[in-house]
């Protein structure tokens, strides 16, 4: 897919949402020039497994979102390496950034700058809380500061980061969108843009459905693992007859009477505790025990087979190795040689082009 075979981007950005911005043009044909600092290059290339090798360049969180870029190793305190950097922004077309509060300044690499050597420079930008704040942004504590964590786990567990980087990942998109748009403004012939994403604001954008139960009902979530505050059943997790885990996914009465049915529950159907979502919400610690009675008789092949059938949301809980086991993932699997180490990661496009 060769979308943007004549777009330049430089990425100058580390860790994960600005990298991965990069490598999603990289992968639509962008010619993409990652350039590190030649004294502290990208973090992510020393964030490795205890398995992985000390002594490399490469880790696999840094190949988890660096993919079909070229390489190259800048100073811009150095006014060779500057001048470098500058010959390479007047042939540029996107430059992707992630400096610290006042780095700009101080490298002179403002805007201003920047669009004196090329007036059609489209700049994006990623920041932690803000473009005049100079906090040091992690994921980990963007999603303690914005209300994820207080949300995420159980009540004995206390509040729990979710295990990848999401707000990262959320900021990068908006990012992609961002720029997609100023490119679509600049074949317009009109204004040249700056795309500035806040992880902050990413993250409070995607409060979604919990930011409304609070804004119009003054509802603070508990930590209730993976249940839903609004649906019942919805991801209460079942121990099936061969001691696998499923979980359901009941957002409507028709699912939740073929389920009943399925389980020969059919009393619950029309019972008042479960007749209707809402009722089962608050009933729900009951239902669970009725459906986990019943669903120990069955295989999680079983389930899932008739189920599915049926159209009812039902899912396994599998593992990274299971979910790799697909060929359908294993066609997403993206390979490449960097720096002689032979890297794996999943594409950044999860949209069909037709």
């Amino acid at each position: 897919m060769k979308l943007f075979s004549n777009l330049k981007v430089i990425d100058v950005s580390t860790v994960l949402a600005g990298p991965s911005v990069a490598t999603f043009f990289a992968e639509l044909g962008a010619e993409v020039l990652k350039i590190e600092n030649k004294k502290n290059p990208d973090v992510t290339r020393s964030w490795k497994l205890p398995a992985e090798d000390i002594n490399s360049t490469i880790s696999a969180y840094f190949s988890s979102i660096n993919y079909h870029k070229k390489y190259l190793s800048l100073d811009f305190k150095d006014s060779d390496d500057y001048q470098t950097f500058l010959k390479l922004i007047q042939t540029a077309d996107v430059l992707i950034s992630n400096f610290k509060f006042g780095d700009e300044e101080k490298l002179m690499l403002t805007d201003s700058i920047l669009r004196s050597i090329n007036p059609k420079l489209i700049i994006g930008k990623i920041n932690g809380f803000g473009e005049e704040s100079d906090r040091v942004a992690y994921d980990l504590i963007l999603q303690a500061e914005t209300g994820f964590m207080s949300m995420n786990g159980t009540s004995e567990s206390g509040p729990v980061k979710m295990p990848v980087a999401l707000i990262d990942v959320l900021a990068a998109h908006h990012l992609k969108e961002g720029l997609l748009l100023a490119l679509m403004q600049l074949e317009k012939k009109k204004e040249v843009k700056t795309v500035s994403v806040s992880l902050y604001d990413a993250a409070v954008s995607s409060l979604v459905n919990q930011a409304s139960n609070f804004l119009m009902n003054k509802h603070i979530p508990k930590r209730i693992g993976s249940l839903h505050p609004n649906i019942a059943p919805y991801g209460e997790i079942f121990t099936t007859k061969n001691k696998e885990l499923i979980t359901f996914a009941i957002g409507s009465n028709v699912h939740f009477s073929k389920l009943c049915s399925f389980l020969k529950l059919n009393h619950l159907i029309n019972d008042s505790k479960f007749s209707t979502n809402q009722n089962r919400v608050i009933n729900r610690i009951e239902l669970e025990k009725w459906m986990q009675f019943k669903i120990q008789e069955f295989t999680s092949d079983e389930i899932l087979e008739t189920m599915l059938s049926e159209n009812v949301p039902v899912g396994k809980i599998k593992d990274l190795e299971e979910v790799f086991m697909s060929s359908r993932v294993q066609n997403s699997i993206l390979t490449e040689e960097i720096e002689g180490v032979n890297t794996k990661r999943l594409s950044t496009l999860a949209f069909k082009w037709k």
